[in-house]
């Protein structure tokens, strides 16, 4: 293999990059902005690594920065309100930018609570924005935050994503709270993301649940294999490499059209440079990837009991698994005694180490299947 590198590697696997390279999503890309454009809340529920938070950024893209305000706040490592509070008001700070006197002064008056903080960068000197916040004074601030936004002169845009976590926050009633600052909204429209399925369905679709049925339901799946093929041979082109449909099969198949997986072994064969991408181009990447990562995944075994571990590596030989109860699963696989089955499953669906769709259970992590199955 080569290490040859042409301009920006179009599959990404950190940031979004554009439209340019962005696969496909066309329709879901037109249901959330004609969504969130005609007053509406969404919600948009994926597996983690699926492309969510990228099609959140290609939509707020698509909205002129002159008619509308778009927010991205990403959720994930909050621990309570108020950890909530310092993150959304710090990526609303961050879209006003440095704000002359008179905002400033407008600033102060109005997040009284939240006391903005005018510094110096420590290492450039540049003017910066924090955040003073009191955990007893946190719903005040979101209150501020929401007024704030919905007074602006333009609409307002809200994405909060893996938003499921809010339940796990030990204020109480955390759900009816959010839903107590938002209902009575009119210039903001929220995207509610989440990759906990069974959390935020039953968010946003139990009738006991603050929620219940107050959003549009935007689910995301795979991207088709042919469009993905398309988008995959149009850049590698660019780059003077070839990629047979065939290959391009085995790869997809491989991770199950999982969204980042393809696009970190796409990455890796961009980065090589092999004129002609083969089969066996594939099995050295694949290898070199799963080689990279074979220290953190013995470490997730080390934290399984011996029945998880073991219904774990039976669901990772099969690939996919419709029943896990089945005689012809548990004949083969021995698992473990089928009364622990059950908890087993469990515990690794709540520990995101399983995964269940409409096909069934599934390794989570597409590579760490590969390897326990290796």
């Amino acid at each position: 293999m080569t290490n040859k590198v042409q301009e920006t590697n179009p599959f990404s696997v950190i940031a979004y990059l554009g439209s340019d390279y962005f696969c496909d999503r066309e329709n879901e890309t037109k249901r959330l902005f004609d969504g969130l454009k005609n007053g509406r809340n969404i919600t948009l529920i994926s597996p983690r690594r699926m492309g969510k938070t990228g099609l959140i950024k290609h939509v707020f893209e698509e909205f002129d920065p002159k008619e509308a305000l778009c927010f991205y706040v990403d959720l994930d490592r909050t621990t309570c309100l108020a950890d909530l509070v310092q993150t959304f008001g710090k990526v609303v700070l961050k879209q006003i930018g440095m704000p002359s006197r008179r905002v400033w002064k407008e600033i102060l008056s109005w997040f009284k609570s939240l006391r903005p903080v005018l510094s110096a960068e420590p290492a450039t000197g540049a003017p910066q924005i924090s955040l003073d916040i009191k955990p007893t004074e946190a719903e005040a601030s979101l209150d501020e935050i929401f007024g704030w936004l919905e007074k602006s002169k333009l609409p307002c845009y809200v994405a909060f994503d893996e938003f499921q976590v809010i339940t796990e926050y030990p204020e109480p009633k955390m759900e009816a709270l959010m839903l107590s600052h938002i209902q009575h909204l009119t210039n903001v429209n929220f995207v509610f993301a989440g990759s906990q399925k069974h959390l935020m369905t039953e968010m946003f679709m139990a009738a006991n649940r603050p929620f219940f049925q107050s959003t549009q339901m935007l689910p995301l799946y795979e991207i088709p294999e042919d469009t993905y093929f398309d988008f995959a041979q149009r850049h590698l082109e660019r780059n003077k490499q070839t990629l047979s449909r065939e290959t391009f099969h085995e790869l997809y198949a491989t991770v199950y059209g999982h969204t980042w997986y393809i696009q970190c072994i796409l990455n890796r064969l961009y980065q090589y440079g092999t004129r002609q991408i083969d089969r066996q181009a594939l099995a050295l990447t694949m290898n070199d990837i799963l080689e990279e990562y074979k220290e953190t995944f013995r470490t997730y075994c080390k934290l399984l009991t011996s029945n998880q571990l073991s219904l774990l590596k039976a669901i990772a030989k099969e690939g996919k698994v419709k029943e896990i109860g089945s005689q012809e699963f548990l004949q083969k696989h021995q698992p473990g005694p089928a009364s622990t089955i059950r908890s087993a499953l469990r515990v690794l669906i709540g520990k995101e180490l399983i995964m269940e769709d409409k096909n069934g259970y599934s390794v989570y992590d597409r590579f760490f299947g590969l390897w326990l199955r290796r």
